[in-house]
């Protein structure tokens, strides 16, 4: 790529950078608390949250990483987007409300609400934690891979430069710099990807089947690229995957957080809503962008290099830009790839830091009796010391093949925080014992099965063949979940477990409710 072109992303990232810094800036004046920090003070819109949450999504995994599927595979590339996108209803239906009405800063606030504080929220953050660990080291490979292509930057510098700027977001800015972060992220995306598939479209006279028609004259796999089945051959690794997307999302801690920005569960619900337009409106743009890239670079020398595509099929995006609109439509789309991994890598570091924040260290070794100010400071230190860790194994994972540990953390976010958040909320039989218990074997499962399958076994130890056959562990880590929640919380007889039931109806009342705990208590 030529300096031109090196030179256009820079300086539309540096604008980006710019700006947000600038929002930043504005955000530390209004940082007055812990709610204001962890929260943005709950006074984000619906239509802002729902912009925020698409943001959050809709990460460098789904624009790079779906678009490339599709181009690799065609058709088939869809059941990532469709699993993501089938989560949202989920959402919707039996989480956003209840969430809003019962939860504070973090979900640990709405399993704890009846269960006992110590355990709950040690599991809660130690599943908070390992999620966004695995994501932070697939974001930090990501962005230090994509700037080493687009910018001529070393590796290292790139991850440092991410690690920097989400350290000064969360740090300073909080809550409200990240989510307008996020919203100007979401933007730009949705524009860019926009503008591309138009000028797809216009290649092919706006006609879908003409474009459908060039890739598969081009495709080296004809026709079976409008044909499911390709990549995911097996109903067991389809139903483990399906059931990982779906559940994964509605277990996320850096989603579920966002809906304590709202004032109100009317809005919780208005963010799912928007988020979900936003985001299925995304996948279909992903969709034109595949196949546009399949009929435009699979026959053009000047993006291939013996055969494959020049960096990857993960660079079909950001090459079809080049080919459909020139060095200023690549400099563009390479800085907006590059703001997406920075959005999201600050809401995930947000994440992290309010569980080690308010879960451990408010909740925890204080017992609840903490100065907030104390809490804001712990909160600060802890998001310096994820930074400077993100930064660390990002460098460390530069040679390993990351692409397990989205899939790994939607697992883990399936099997060890969805579990607990769904029966905290709608089962009246579960105990400690069982959310504790019960918890740590899924999460112990989803880890073990992935290291045990081909993606860790094989592929990064060496090994001829997996000892677990499949590579999506949810379908049995979701399993072990739920029926050892069962069967802990059912066999638990203590006074305690009984007290825990009886305080059902309350958490259910004020769940549905959304009337404050006092008047729960009184009613």
């Amino acid at each position: 790529m030529s300096a031109d072109i090196n030179i256009t992303a820079i300086s539309m990232f540096a604008l980006f950078v710019a700006l947000t810094l600038g929002i930043t800036y504005w955000s530390a004046k209004r940082m007055t608390g812990t709610k204001n920090f962890y929260s943005a003070g709950g006074n984000i819109t619906g239509f802002q949250n729902g912009l925020a949450i698409a943001g959050d999504y809709m990460s460098a995994a789904s624009f790079l990483g779906i678009s490339g599927l599709v181009f690799a595979a065609g058709f088939d590339g869809l059941i990532y987007s469709i699993g993501f996108l089938v989560g949202w209803p989920i959402i919707l239906l039996l989480i956003a409300e209840p969430l809003r009405n019962l939860g504070k800063f973090t979900f640990a606030d709405v399993a704890c609400y009846r269960l006992q504080q110590k355990p709950t929220r040690i599991l809660s953050a130690c599943g908070t934690l390992a999620t966004v660990a695995l994501y932070l080291i697939a974001q930090m490979v990501g962005a230090g891979k994509l700037i080493e292509v687009l910018f001529g930057l070393q590796y290292m510098y790139a991850v440092l430069i991410v690690g920097i700027l989400m350290m000064v977001y969360v740090t300073f800015g909080g809550m409200i710099a990240t989510t307008w972060v996020q919203i100007i992220k979401a933007c730009l995306l949705l524009f860019g990807a926009t503008i591309i598939a138009v000028l797809v479209l216009f290649h092919f006279n706006f006609n879908i089947e003409e474009l459908f028609s060039a890739a598969i004259d081009i495709h080296s796999k004809g026709e079976s690229i409008m044909e499911p089945g390709g990549l995911v051959s097996d109903p067991i690794s389809a139903i483990s995957l399906g059931l990982a997307l779906m559940f994964g999302t509605a277990g996320l801690p850096h989603i579920l957080m966002r809906f304590f920005t709202v004032p109100d569960a009317k809005e919780a619900h208005k963010s799912v809503f928007y988020a979900t337009g936003f985001i299925g409106y995304f996948y279909i743009l992903t969709f034109i962008i595949g196949f546009g890239a399949i009929a435009l670079l699979l026959g053009n020398p000047e993006f291939l290099e013996d055969g494959k595509l020049i960096g990857g099929n993960n660079m079909a995006a950001i090459q079809l830009a080049d080919a459909v609109g020139g060095d200023m439509m690549l400099g563009f789309i390479s800085a907006v790839a590059f703001a997406t991994i920075l959005a999201v890598v600050s809401g995930l570091t947000l994440a992290g830091a309010s569980a080690i924040s308010h879960d451990l260290y408010a909740n925890v070794f204080s017992g609840g009796k903490h100065d907030e100010k104390k809490e804001l400071k712990i909160s600060r230190y802890a998001t310096i010391g994820l930074g400077i860790a993100a930064i660390a194994l990002g460098i460390i994972f530069e040679k390993q093949n990351v692409a397990f540990m989205v899939g790994l953390a939607f697992a883990i976010a399936a099997s060890a925080n969805f579990p607990i958040l769904f029966l905290s909320m709608y089962w009246k039989k579960l105990t400690t014992r069982g959310a504790v218990y019960g918890g740590s074997m899924g999460l112990l499962t989803a880890i073990i099965l992935v290291i045990l399958g081909p993606i860790v076994w094989v592929d990064v130890f060496g090994n001829e063949s997996p000892i677990f056959p499949y590579k999506y562990p949810a379908l049995f880590s979701m399993s072990v979940a739920f029926i050892s929640i069962w069967g802990f919380s059912i066999t638990d007889k203590s006074e305690q477990a009984q007290k825990e039931r009886d305080a059902f109806d309350m958490q259910y009342f004020r769940a549905q409710s959304g009337i404050g705990a006092e008047k729960a208590a009184k009613h």
